[in-house]
């Protein structure tokens, strides 16, 4: 074992029995890099990263580089799930350099943590134009050497790129939010690089563009754009229907290699399924779509089962790769891949044709050795047989070899995973997955958050990590409480909500701009604060933090809040037609603050059918980041948008507002769903 052997991460207890001499990040390892004067090697990757994976096995398995790299660097590895201050930092300066990024992240500093050489993967022989990873150490030993003074001045012009990057945030955010004319040329910029006949936006590798979704279901909502809503629903049925979804599991992979959603890259991600089961959910909230519907519920039902832990919280991730018996070799989506023979093998020659006919399994393969990834292109016309070829064939798979999975409990994700459940439990009457909203942030309240109202950023078996939570913890964790009180109507979620943010703005806002850091004002020193309102693969910290103030304002009626969501969303204005495809979950809040958002309170007794109903009919509103409030007038509550709130002719009510200023009450669902965008469900 190296020093990764008490490490709580598993990607770094994957490297714990490397030859490499690996240290984990910290002050110990550039004393140690500074003491024997040499550069340090900094590998940033996760454990469900194929790419990590094959490096791994590749290059830090291999006594020859191993000992070399341990004579001529100090060897820093690092999770960037764990760490992603650290990862933004060092990744902004590879983009900046290279022009391209990726995982695993390989990156050469001075002793002072100043980057002077980039990259991210490294063959173990020359290929493709790369060159070998043996060859970069040397080469970079060389210039460390004999080139000292060179490998300065690089580092020292990167620094300063990278400071001069920094400022370009914080000018953008003193604009104002963007405004109906803003969000109509963002729409306009997406539709131009849709795909209108596979969906998505762009070329190959294709992912999920969930944040995009969610501000073009708002904005068809806000404006009855009915070209929004087409991009929706084309690109969502694509990717129900493509190998990117798992036919049998449910859930979605990380990305699409190709255009068309059929061959996935195979790791399954917690944050991105949380994200899409929302889209889907609020899809099938807007137009009954039976498809969205079944997609959302069938994603739950994988977070449930693949995914929760033992302590009620949920993993990060499923590997992409797996054993593959045929060869005794692990390989990327070996678990998820058929032939037209396993088929049959399982399901019989009649049975295993019809399946094969069903999810497009063909002789030639869509993958890898004559495999297929199954595909759903058309609905079944035999429900019945359907129904029983997929278990079959899902029982089957359990016999292979399954992923493995990164049991660590990321509390942003989480955070997701918490407004997604909780949403979709309500809307679709599924209280067990409330209950597991609820479990899931109670975890968060007694892991990850400490006796000074701080959260830390992971835990596993229950344990947790050390590093401090960023931006996106506070602010996604805070997005899970705010949908749990709108589901549940306990005061404690929208009060812990509120001293998540309250943090946000004591300690990431920056107070001349509006603008927000990724680091608290108090976490450890990097070459730069990490800073970066645009989206990644998830809703940045920046923009989920707006989205999290506005609606915490709405209830409160805080103009502090309110304020301090104002002024972040200035940036959106700045990117909202220039960077539109990575600026969504910004674009989805300025969606809110244009619509007002309304505030719908409901007021009855708590086993009043016509309360129930009423409630339900606020959650089904379209209209873009609505908040609902549920309260019994004859029990105290210190939530504002309830106060005198009184029943109607002592019959159940509900008031619809903006800004406290509210329109004549309605002890009418079908009234109420008028005023709110909401299509009644029976």
């Amino acid at each position: 074992m190296n020093r990764l052997g008490d490490a709580t991460s598993p990607y770094l207890l994957q490297h714990a029995d490397n030859p490499v001499d690996w240290w984990p990040w910290g002050p110990e390892a550039f004393a140690e890099a500074e003491r024997r004067g040499v550069p340090v090697l900094l590998s940033v990757g996760y454990a469900a990263c194929h790419w990590c994976h094959v490096m791994a096995h590749e290059s830090f398995e291999d006594s020859g580089v191993a000992e070399y790299l341990n004579e001529q660097f100090v060897a820093v590895k690092v999770d960037r799930e764990e760490r992603p201050d650290v990862d933004a930092v060092y990744m902004e300066a590879v983009q900046a350099a290279t022009g391209q990024g990726g995982w695993p992240m390989t990156v050469f500093l001075t002793p002072e943590r100043d980057p002077f050489y980039f990259g991210t993967y490294f063959p173990p022989e020359p290929r493709h134009g790369m060159p070998a990873f043996r060859q970069v150490l040397e080469g970079v030993s060389a210039a460390w050497l004999e080139r000292r003074d060179e490998v300065g001045e690089v580092a020292a012009r990167i620094r300063a790129d990278l400071a001069e990057r920094a400022s370009v945030y914080s000018a953008g955010a003193g604009m104002h939010p963007p405004a109906g004319a803003d969000l109509d040329q963002a729409a306009a910029a997406l539709a131009r690089s849709f795909d209108p006949v596979r969906g998505g936006f762009g070329g190959a590798p294709k992912f999920p563009p969930s944040m995009v979704l969610e501000f073009l279901l708002r904005h068809h909502a806000r404006t009855g754009e009915k070209s929004a809503l087409a991009m929706v629903t084309r690109t969502c049925d694509a990717m129900a229907r493509g190998g990117i979804y798992d036919q049998l599991g449910g859930g979605f992979a990380r990305y699409s290699v190709d255009a068309e959603w059929i061959v996935p890259h195979f790791e399954k991600m917690l944050y991105d399924n949380a994200l899409l089961i929302r889209v889907y959910l609020h899809l099938w909230r807007a137009t009954g779509d039976p498809q969205a519907r079944r997609i959302a519920l069938e994603s739950a039902d994988f977070l449930l089962a693949e995914l929760r832990t033992p302590e009620g919280g949920f993993a990060s991730a499923l590997d992409a790769d797996s054993l593959d018996p045929a060869t005794g070799k692990s390989a990327e989506g070996a678990y998820y891949a058929w032939t037209p023979g396993q088929l049959a093998e399982v399901l019989g020659e009649q049975d295993g044709a019809l399946a094969a006919e069903l999810f497009s399994v063909t002789k030639e393969g869509t993958f890898e050795e004559g495999a297929s990834v199954l595909q759903l292109l058309q609905e079944p016309e035999n429900d019945e047989a359907y129904r029983r070829i997929r278990a079959r064939l899902l029982a089957a798979r359990a016999e292979r070899p399954a992923p493995a999975r990164d049991d660590k409990v990321v509390a942003a994700w989480n955070g997701l995973a918490i407004a997604a459940l909780a949403e979709t439990g309500a809307l679709l009457e599924r209280p067990d997955l409330v209950e597991a909203a609820a479990r899931a942030a109670d975890l968060l309240l007694s892991v990850h958050l400490t006796a000074e109202g701080r959260l830390l950023r992971t835990s596993r078996d229950g344990r947790p990590g050390a590093n401090a939570g960023v931006l996106e913890d506070y602010a996604d964790t805070a997005e899970g409480f705010l949908a749990l009180y709108a589901v549940t109507g306990d005061d404690a979620w929208l009060d812990l909500a509120g001293g998540l943010l309250d943090t946000v703005i004591g300690h990431f806002t920056d107070e001349a701009s509006g603008s927000l850091y990724d680091t608290a004002d108090d976490a450890e020193e990097l070459i730069r604060r990490p800073q970066d309102p645009t989206d990644n693969a998830t809703p940045s910290g920046w923009t989920a933090a707006a989205q999290a103030l506005l609606t915490y304002a709405a209830y409160t009626g805080s103009e502090r809040h309110r304020t301090a969501a104002e002024r972040a969303l200035g940036v959106v204005g700045a990117l909202a037609a220039k960077a539109s495809r990575f600026i969504g979950w910004g674009l989805a809040a300025a969606e809110a603050l244009a619509d007002g958002p309304r505030e719908v309170a409901v007021v009855g007794p708590a086993g009043d059918p016509r309360t129930a109903a009423l409630h339900r009919t606020a959650l089904l509103a379209t209209a873009p980041g609505a908040v609902v409030a549920l309260g019994d007038p004859a029990a105290s509550t210190a939530v504002p948008l309830l106060a005198d709130r009184p029943l109607l002719g002592g019959a159940p009510a509900a008031y619809v507002c903006r800004h406290f200023t509210c329109e004549a009450p309605t002890a009418d669902a079908a009234e109420l769903a008028r005023k709110v965008g909401a299509r009644l469900v029976e």
